[in-house]
């Protein structure tokens, strides 16, 4: 997948809806850039790569 950068001028008032945007877009291009987005916000807010933060092993089921 290759990212094409586009910028459009609009006037106030004329400015396109964002909700239509992104209903516009498949369920997967939508999931693709909500993972995207929070990985961007774990690397700036975190400094790391988001991952688990411990192991758990169950010993014994109740």
């Amino acid at each position: 997948m290759s990212i094409t950068k586009v910028i459009k001028k609009y006037k106030i008032n004329e400015q396109p809806n964002d909700f239509a945007f992104w209903r516009s877009r498949s369920y997967e291009e939508r999931l693709e850039a909500l993972e995207q987005i929070r990985k961007d916000y774990n690397s700036w807010r975190y400094d790391a790569e988001q991952g688990l933060q411990r192991v758990y092993r169950i010993i014994k089921r109740a």
